[in-house]
């Protein structure tokens, strides 16, 4: 128990580190490049640091954990609005509650895509079908066709309205890179610190399950909590780190991204299953899923909501979203 106590906490502080300057990088990217944070945090940064849910769940997947697998995914998504909203209000009185205003309001094509692609994903869990073309099922087919048409889309927004992206704090410099280094360099160390991450996080999440395994729960819950919570340490230090750097939009587009991007990992899960992946898991992730689609509908409507002084709990704000992600929590709980 000590053993895999220690190594929770060592990988942990490992992926901690590595997401700090992971993000530095991938600023670096968006200046450099001229692609913006929105879109670079929404791909990029959402790709490496949803790095750790896709090892962990293949590892599952091959240890026929199905349950394990598809619970770590939602749940992942849950935690990272989570961990937005909780980052938001707790933040200094410069940074709280941008997340869920108006300014913001360009998130919302990235966060729509999130609730149609989370929804195929419910749909499919409670529909049962089996259905497959050349390994993979008519839902995964459907999220990769959904996800490719978003991405698009958002990418055509952004070059359309040329989005002037929001720096609350444009003297922090981004965790120290020099802004003039090399765009491969930027790459390079980009690439270096997902490799970090990828080599890492298995370590992190098995110590996780063995400590979970004296609790005596079941995998569809300590996947969506505990494992998604151990997952979600790189976007919880990127996101942090993004704050800190006065860059909320590098926020906001690692969130909704590393959420939408957690949908498309349900396609290499269901190819290396042997079975429709959708159709051999539990019904109650199906709860999760439609928890995601709560929440990150709460977000849309705080960023449409253009009431400048807003009362706390009772209309759209970061800590509305905080109560009702507790709630689903607990429900999930009582359910398993």
């Amino acid at each position: 128990m000590g053993f895999m106590l220690a190594q929770f906490f060592l990988s942990a502080f490992v992926i901690i580190l590595a997401g700090s300057f992971l993000t530095g990088f991938a600023d670096k990217i968006a200046k450099v490049t001229g692609w913006g944070r929105m879109f670079v945090g929404g791909l990029l940064l959402a790709g490496a640091t949803s790095l750790p849910e896709l090892m962990v769940d293949l590892e599952a997947i091959k240890l026929d954990l199905p349950d394990l697998a598809v619970g770590d995914l939602l749940g992942s998504s849950l935690f990272n609005l989570l961990i937005l909203a909780t980052l938001d209000f707790v933040f200094p009185s410069a940074f709280r509650h941008t997340a869920f205003s108006p300014k913001f309001l360009h998130h919302s094509l990235a966060a729509l895509l999130t609730i149609i692609l989370t929804a195929i994903v419910g749909i499919g869990i409670t529909s049962q079908i089996e259905t497959s073309f050349f390994g993979v099922g008519l839902f995964s087919w459907a999220i990769i066709i959904v996800y490719l048409y978003g991405l698009r889309l958002i990418f055509l927004e952004r070059n359309e309205n040329n989005f002037h992206e929001i720096e609350l704090n444009p003297k922090v410099s981004s965790s120290g890179f020099s802004k003039y280094s090399p765009l491969i360099l930027a790459f390079a160390g980009y690439f270096a610190t997902a490799t970090v991450i990828l080599v890492t996080a298995p370590y992190l999440v098995n110590s996780a399950d063995e400590i979970s395994k004296l609790s005596g729960l079941g995998h569809t819950f300590i996947g969506t909590t505990l494992v998604a919570l151990a997952t979600s340490l790189p976007e919880l230090v990127a996101t942090l780190a993004a704050f800190r750097m006065g860059a909320p939009d590098l926020a906001l587009g690692n969130i909704f991204g590393s959420n939408a991007f957690n949908m498309i990992l349900f396609v290499p899960l269901d190819f290396m299953y042997p079975k429709a992946l959708f159709s051999a898991v539990r019904s109650i992730h199906a709860v999760t899923a439609l928890s995601v689609v709560t929440v990150t509908g709460i977000a849309i409507m705080g960023q449409l909501y253009r009431k400048k002084e807003r009362s706390r709990f009772t209309e759209p704000s970061s800590e509305t979203v905080v109560v009702v992600i507790v709630m689903f929590l607990f429900l999930l709980y009582r359910l398993s």
